[in-house]
């Protein structure tokens, strides 16, 4: 507290200095020096009082600071003391459960080391009677060879034979039974699997033509086209034939105008430009304007207008089919053969039924549909070529559903369909059956009658032409060549290799629509008269 005592002392002094410096600049009397010296004593008296009372104040102060940093010391120091006891009792806790899991362990130890001894006991126990059961069994093992000696010795002396040549004699018994089983068990299997799978193919292909609908043959070279009246046919000849010359030199269609009265014949074996023939004729008849420009500028605007429309037919067509993926030019392709005809039958309906029955018999065989009704579709593509080739229709086809990435299987489907290529997937074979199926059925394709007779003749001729044939007749639209032999010459061998012959040469020789099934029939009659 001595600083406080100085402090006032310095103020005090200020004081009193600047009071007697007062009093010396204004030369006051001496009575005012003694007020002075009175004040002046009044005023130090008066700041020792305060000085006092300020110590004491400060006093009293600093022990309530001193109380209250005591009191918050031992607060402190009681909350630090809990969390002390709480980690305490924490770690206690811990350590407590550790010694429990500790000696549940060392229980669980005792007891597998327990159960460990006993089983190497009850081990010890198993290997020593095991040991005790393998020496009785040697030494019995050991008594049976001799026995078994002793009786081979016997036998050998009574049956004449050494163990070998018994040996030797029973395997080749043995053999021989086995290899007589063996042919009758593979005999009956053949048997069972050629009946089988005939039955199983012949309700394929049955469930598969039974779910077919089919539509008539068609015209193919011809179109007959109907005029109001005679006199159009001279304004469609023209002055010096001008207008017909340049309708076939725009066209390639070649107009027959006859006797027949208001009609003329479209002649051309290609049906898109017999179709944009009919078409132009129709609209130039219509328009009554014919000449030679106005033909030029009517044919053109058709063939667009026909391409446009073999587009359209294509894309409807693979939508009916549920076909998707296909690329535009094999579209147009398709669209194209509904202007094609074959035999009679219209190319797009004859694909269209192709694809439906690969479609059903893969179905059935447990292949994917949608790869063999794309396939079925496609395989006659060849068919429709822009420019001429000598390509077959089969692997040009080939060529161009590879060159607009179809799968593989599709590809070869359509180039193996007539053998041309090898088969490599079970689609080749589907696609080749039901084109067959569809082309060969009755009514299916139209055949000149004098081909058909010709083609008949020549099957009963070729079969003539082997020795010891009787009769020969073709039956079944030509599907079938029945044969009968002589049975003098010709025995059950001969009959069996003459049908196989005859039906190779039939198949190298000559040509026809789907299969011929050749039958020779050979019998022999005994015949008595009782009188």
């Amino acid at each position: 507290m001595e600083w406080i005592y100085v402090t006032l002392g310095i103020v005090a002094g200020f004081i009193v200095g600047f009071l007697l410096r007062k009093m010396f600049e204004t030369k006051s009397s001496q009575s005012t020096l003694n007020q002075a010296k009175k004040e002046a004593g009044r005023i130090l008296a008066e700041a020792r009082e305060k000085a006092k009372q300020i110590l004491t104040n400060a006093e009293k102060d600093g022990e309530a600071v001193k109380k209250e940093k005591i009191l918050q010391a031992k607060e402190k120091f009681l909350e630090l003391k809990a969390q002390h006891e709480k980690v305490i009792l924490e770690r206690d806790r811990k350590i407590s459960e550790a010694e429990k899991r500790i000696k549940t362990k060392e229980a669980e130890v005792s007891l597998a080391l327990a159960q460990q001894n006993k089983l190497n006991q009850e081990l010890e126990q198993k290997i020593r009677e095991y040991e005790e059961k393998l020496e009785f069994f040697n030494k019995k093992n050991a008594e049976l060879q001799k026995i078994h000696q002793q009786q081979l010795q016997k036998l050998e002396e009574v049956s004449g034979y050494s163990v070998d040549e018994a040996k030797r004699e029973l395997i080749e018994t043995l053999k021989e039974d086995a290899k007589a089983e063996a042919m009758v068990y593979i005999q009956e299997t053949l048997e069972e699997a050629k009946l089988t799978a005939q039955m199983e193919a012949k309700k394929i292909i049955i469930n598969t033509i039974q779910r077919i609908g089919t539509e008539e043959a068609i015209e193919n070279s011809v179109t007959t086209f109907h005029l109001e009246n005679d006199e159009m046919k001279g304004r469609i000849i023209g002055r010096e034939g001008r207008n017909i010359r340049a309708f076939e030199a725009a066209t390639g269609v070649e107009i027959i105008v006859d006797d027949t009265p208001e009609t003329i014949v479209l002649s051309s074996f290609n049906p898109v430009r017999r179709e944009i023939a009919r078409l132009a004729l129709h609209k130039l008849v219509t328009d009554g304007r014919i000449h030679p420009a106005r033909i030029e500028e009517v044919v053109e605007k058709t063939r667009k207008q026909i391409e446009e429309e073999i587009f359209e037919i294509g894309k409807r067509t693979v939508i009916d089919l549920g076909i998707h993926g296909l690329h535009p030019e094999l579209i147009k392709t398709v669209g194209r053969m509904k202007y094609r005809s074959s035999y009679g039958q219209n190319l797009l309906q004859h694909s269209k039924e192709v694809a439906k029955l690969s479609a059903i018999m893969a179905s059935e065989l447990g292949l994917d549909p949608k790869i063999a009704k794309r396939a079925g579709l496609l395989h006659d593509i060849g068919k429709v070529p822009e420019e001429e080739t000598d390509l077959p229709h089969a692997l040009l086809g080939m060529k161009w559903a590879e060159k607009y990435g179809e799968r593989p299987e599709v590809v070869n489907a359509i180039g193996a369909h007539h053998d041309e290529m090898e088969m490599t997937s079970l689609y080749a074979p589907i696609v080749q059956v039901c084109d067959a199926i569809s082309g060969a059925r009755p009514g299916a394709r139209r055949q000149v009658l004098e081909s058909y007779i010709k083609r008949l003749k020549e099957l009963e001729e070729l079969a003539f032409s082997f020795e010891g044939v009787k009769k020969a007749y073709a039956i079944q639209a030509g599907r079938e060549l029945r044969i009968i032999v002589e049975s003098d010459k010709v025995d059950d061998e001969k009959a069996k290799q003459l049908s196989y012959e005859i039906a190779q040469k039939i198949q190298s020789d000559l040509t026809y629509p789907g299969q011929v099934k050749v039958t020779v029939i050979r019998e022999t009659r005994m015949v008595n008269v009782a009188k």
